[in-house]
């Protein structure tokens, strides 16, 4: 049978209970015409790139399967059909990786260590604007104070 990944948006406003019925749903129902789910991963609850129907996130859901053409053209009206799904795209490949994608491959990696914070940025203290490099080299250019005199004084010194 041929392989295809289907990717299913859900709406934000659903609990994962409600994203893991819908998936188990969708799962019978392919079964039931004699496909086989070969992998099921949630991505979780993601950012969208633009709204889609009031929504600004979505559960994310990867589904891969083993199926023949008239079974997934009933798996997609079934989605179609269904209010919780904002989007799907179901595309044919090759063949289907048993290793994690890499949304989950890099969601893992994002939840460790990230080093320490550079110095000075996130300082809670009060900072002065003008002590900006950009605010710096206007001071410069305006010129007309003793302080800013005695700073070009210093630079025309060390050329």
């Amino acid at each position: 049978m041929p392989l295809y990944e289907c990717v299913v948006i859900g709406r934000s406003e659903i609990t994962q209970q409600q994203v893991d019925t819908l998936t188990d749903t969708v799962v019978a129902q392919v079964e039931a015409d004699g496909a086989t789910v070969r992998k099921r991963e949630y991505w979780g609850l993601r950012s969208l790139a633009y709204r889609i129907k009031k929504n600004r996130k979505g559960h994310y859901l990867l589904l891969g399967l083993d199926i023949e053409a008239p079974a997934l053209t009933e798996m997609e009206r079934q989605l179609r059909l269904n209010e919780d799904v904002l989007r799907f795209l179901t595309i044919r490949v090759d063949e289907i990786d048993e290793v994690p994608s890499a949304v989950l491959a890099r969601k893992s990696d994002d939840r460790g260590f990230r080093g320490p914070k550079p110095a000075g940025r996130f300082d809670s203290g009060r900072r002065r604007y003008d002590d900006r490099e950009e605010f710096r080299a206007r001071e410069e250019f305006r010129g007309g104070r003793d302080d800013d005199d005695d700073r070009l004084r210093g630079l025309q010194e060390e050329i």
